[in-house]
């Protein structure tokens, strides 16, 4: 039989969509892995099952389901105001008008609670319109997270953040990426714990996943891929290698999307998620992780990033078939370093792509959705 999902990584690879990638297909026992291309085009070093990927976004489930950890230990409760441990943002002031400028506000008339964190409904974040000028405010605060050692410590961000206005009253719209980080920071305040402390402790050592952290050990990066950019005259062009931005704890342990991962590593949390929470949640926590938490109103004005899709906990679910390969309560997210992990749980199919490319806006890459359309449903042609 064909090896459909082989000659679908291939054929990218061949005509320079991306350096190399790692697909992974699960359902049940049964797992199925492939590689193609590099993982270090210079040195034509192979990539491998078990090569280590800076993962971006897909981080964001993982650090949700860290915060729920946290509200079934009864540290943290769904309505709890943020304030408690981020006191930083205990008095946020909010644009008039999404549109307006930022000098031109008015006081919240609620508390951020945490909730608002796992939704990303607090007000803080990126829109579709990236010049709406709060959000651009928001650009000199959140920065790009696949640069983390450009980022200052926790206290010294949250001061930063609170400097400027949030784009929407607290719970009223969805937007991007920064309640994400601020999950990271609440876990560490609220625990008494670093994040990768708490993630390793509570996520990571009970689930198995060896390869998962923010910072790569000497010992490991000769499986750790270099990171690449388009370059503009056509090819790659390295933006950092083994022993560059992960070779050392950052300052900032990115909740949004600071880790490194493996497939197997990614898969055992999505197996975590399928079983219902086993050894780290309870099936509650996670069936309100995995499902839509939005109303349609809080979802306008988000297209750029949730077309066809909505937010449960630290990730998207499917809701609307504007797509082949959508599928109605497919839960995951992708990354801008060019990674894509999800989970059905009407199935049980586990679908992950990591390459090392950045992605240069919202829009998933052609290699994803052929990935993801390949595999949508079973049985899908990957050997005989």
């Amino acid at each position: 039989m064909d090896d459909e999902l082989q000659e679908l990584l291939d054929a990218h690879v061949t005509k320079g969509a991306v350096p190399g990638a790692v697909a992974l297909v699960a359902r049940g026992d049964r797992v199925e892995v492939r590689t193609a291309g590099h993982a270090d085009v210079e040195s034509a070093t192979p990539m491998a099952e078990d090569s280590i990927f800076r993962i971006a976004s897909i981080t964001k489930p993982i650090v949700a389901a860290a915060v729920l950890v946290l509200i079934e230990d009864g540290v943290l409760a769904l309505h709890d105001p943020i304030a408690r441990w981020l006191p930083e943002l205990e008095a946020p002031m909010v644009v008039r008008t999404p549109r307006g400028p930022v000098d031109d506000v008015v006081p919240a008339i609620r508390p951020i609670t945490v909730e608002h964190l796992l939704t990303s409904t607090a007000g803080y974040g990126f829109s579709s319109d990236f010049s709406v000028p709060a959000v651009q405010a928001l650009f000199q605060v959140q920065r790009d997270g696949r640069e983390p050692q450009h980022v200052p410590p926790p206290g010294e961000w949250l001061t930063a953040l609170a400097g400027v206005p949030l784009v929407h009253q607290p719970g009223e719209a969805w937007l991007y990426n920064t309640c994400s980080d601020l999950q990271g920071v609440l876990i560490a305040r609220a625990s008494g714990r670093s994040l990768p402390e708490f993630l390793a402790e509570r996520i990571f050592e009970p689930l198995g996943m060896t390869d998962t952290g923010f910072v790569v050990p000497e010992a490991l990066r000769h499986r750790f891929t270099t990171y690449y950019r388009a370059a503009a005259a056509g090819g790659f062009e390295r933006a950092d290698g083994p022993d560059g931005q992960w070779s050392r704890m950052p300052a900032f342990p990115s909740g949004a999307g600071g880790l490194v991962s493996t497939a197997r590593d990614w898969l055992r949390f999505a197996r975590m998620l399928l079983a219902d929470g086993e050894d780290v949640l309870s099936a509650d926590s996670v069936r309100r992780l995995r499902t839509d938490q939005l109303t349609p109103a809080q979802r306008e004005g988000s297209e750029l990033f949730l077309e066809g899709q909505s937010w449960g906990y630290g990730g998207s679910v499917d809701v609307e078939p504007l797509h082949p390969w959508a599928v109605p309560g497919r839960y995951g997210w992708v990354g801008g370093t060019g990674t894509a992990a999800h989970l059905v749980p009407s199935t049980g199919l586990v679908t992950i792509l990591l390459t090392q490319l950045a992605m240069d806006g919202p829009a998933s890459p052609t290699l994803m959705q052929d990935f993801w359309s390949a595999t949508r449903n079973e049985p899908f042609r990957i050997g005989s």
